[in-house]
């Protein structure tokens, strides 16, 4: 059975419209999670959490879609 990973993880913006972090050093890695209605609560959480920040987001990462796993090697194993 495929797993379907889940990463959530969040930062400040450098601008509310846009998707691009302040600093990549400062971003908060919430957890792995083996499906998407955990990260899904994991992201609410952490998104409620900071709601007052206009400039923080919170991103669910489907971890499993890096992964082709009928193909010989994905793409990421690749750039190693």
């Amino acid at each position: 059975m495929t797993q379907r990973l889940h990463l959530v993880f969040g930062g400040e913006l450098v601008d509310p419209t846009k998707t691009a972090f302040k600093n990549v050093d400062d971003i908060h890695i919430v957890g792995m999670f083996p499906d998407y209605n955990s990260a899904y609560q994991a992201w609410k959480a952490e998104a409620q959490r900071t709601v007052d920040n206009a400039h923080m987001r919170y991103f669910i990462a489907h971890i499993h879609r890096l992964r082709d796993e009928k193909k010989e090697s994905s793409a990421t194993e690749e750039l190693g």
